[in-house]
């Protein structure tokens, strides 16, 4: 405990400390923690309410208990892409704070005590961000929704959330005494955990799709769960696309270009092709979840159409079109979520190879030549992944809507099709935000660190 405490205390310290070069960081880990408090909030506010209650607003939509429920798992899988975001801004702040690292190796400190008080640092920005969404929200909580427990709850839970995942996000990085900051790249793939989860999904999507043939003890339907069974499988399926066509692609053009940028950008690719994989994993998930979300929408707003000219709704449109305008507002949140956390990743890995990328400068390479392959660096292993989540998406999208439409002819989705397309461009886009920070890490200073 007195342990805890010490390290508690010297990550106050630093966090004090820091300039004004970190304090973005800081700002943007603030920033997750309040989104993810503002988040659970909205969850224990629906679930503290109790029985039938009638809501002013979403059109009825969280009046009944049922409801509510499901509107609370749309808003709960909502901290997936928040928890990855505090991620990145962690391992970006490690790196920003290695001099300060280093001085706590010489004065003794152990690898992992210093993990754990740059962890701790993202912890205390969170218990802020915490504090301010707390303080903002809760006054604007009904009575009967102000379950004090539960916001106590959800107000400390986000702050070791944030301080665990900084934690993991840490794991591989290793603060040597001399000021020199490295990560310990796996040798192998993915890991064990990740060829684990693929198969059990693989297996449960089998036996999802052979149920109706030889029958089951299990009942399967084509609710929530197969949905996101089929997602989540896709999405790891283009994970491993995404490292493996990186190592391809880099092994590839490094041998046969005579292009400069390429050529640097297939080097990096090379060296480690499964770094592009784990900061995409969120982005094609989302992407998956996109593309079939954009096909459903279509296929339901056409059924719903039908049933109203026939008088079959139960209730009015407004309830059906506001729940699918919501899903749709938390997807768009998402994608800006994981989208920010390309951006993070980007100036991440810039920071990260500062010394590398001001050698090439003082060498006579172009700044234009290395902008440019840093953006090859996240557009060429993100193509073949976003096509696979794409076309993935748009086909659960098809299946969903052929297995439930009352429509005889079920509607093509093409608007799935444009998804993957405007996610590409986004995410080139939010990896060309990074580029201003590329003028400071090929400054000559630069060479003096590792």
């Amino acid at each position: 405990m007195n342990a805890f405490l010490a390290d508690l205390r010297l990550a106050w310290l630093l966090t004090k400390g820091s300039d004004r070069r970190e304090w973005w960081r800081v700002g943007l880990t603030a920033f997750g923690a309040a989104l993810a408090t503002g988040i659970g909030l909205g969850v224990v506010a629906l679930l503290s309410l109790d029985g039938f209650y009638a809501v002013s607003f979403g059109s009825g939509l969280f009046d009944s208990p049922s409801d509510r429920r499901n509107v609370s798992l749309a808003l709960g899988l909502l901290l997936i892409p928040v928890l990855g975001f505090l991620g990145q801004c962690a391992r970006i702040g490690a790196v920003h704070r290695d001099r300060r690292l280093a001085a706590l190796r010489l004065a003794g400190a152990g690898p992992w005590q210093v993990r754990r008080i740059a962890a701790l640092e993202s912890g205390l920005a969170c218990l802020a961000g915490a504090v301010v969404a707390t303080a903002a929200v809760v006054p604007l909580l009904p009575p009967p929704a102000t379950d004090w427990a539960g916001v106590v709850l959800v107000a400390v839970a986000v702050p070791v959330l944030g301080a665990g995942v900084s934690a993991v996000a840490l794991r591989r990085v290793v603060a040597d005494p001399l000021g020199r900051v490295r990560r310990v790249r796996p040798v192998r793939g993915p890991g064990r955990l990740f060829g684990t989860t693929a198969r059990l999904l693989a297996v449960t999507a089998a036996a999802i799709a052979l149920t109706p043939v030889f029958g089951s003890p299990v009942s399967f339907d084509l609710g929530p769960v197969t949905v996101l069974v089929l997602a989540v499988l896709i999405s790891l399926i283009a994970i491993w696309l995404s490292g493996a066509s990186s190592r391809q692609l880099g092994e590839g053009f490094a041998a046969g270009t005579s292009r400069p940028a390429l050529l640097i950008a297939a080097e990096r690719m090379r060296e480690d092709p499964w770094s592009t994989a784990r900061t995409h994993a969120a982005l094609l998930l989302v992407t998956v979840v996109g593309s079939g979300f954009a096909g459903v929408r279509q296929i339901l707003l056409a059924d719903l159409e039908d049933m109203r000219r026939r008088g079959h709704l139960g209730t009015r449109m407004s309830y059906y079109t506001t729940g699918i305008d919501l899903t749709a507002a938390a997807i768009l949140v998402a994608f800006a979520l994981v989208l920010t956390a390309l951006a993070v990743g980007t100036a991440e890995s810039l920071a990260t190879r500062r010394r590398g990328l001001a050698a090439q400068a003082a060498a006579g390479v172009p700044r234009a030549v290395l902008a440019r392959a840093l953006l090859l660096e996240t557009a060429l292993p993100l193509f073949p992944a976003i096509a696979v989540a794409g076309l993935g998406g748009t086909a659960i999208s098809f299946w969903y809507g052929a297995a439930v439409s009352r429509h005889t002819d079920v509607p093509v989705p093409y608007g799935a099709l444009l998804v993957p397309v405007g996610v590409y461009a986004a995410c080139v886009l939010a990896a060309a935000t990074s580029l201003p920070l590329l003028r400071r890490s090929v400054r000559p200073g630069e060479l003096r660190y590792a």
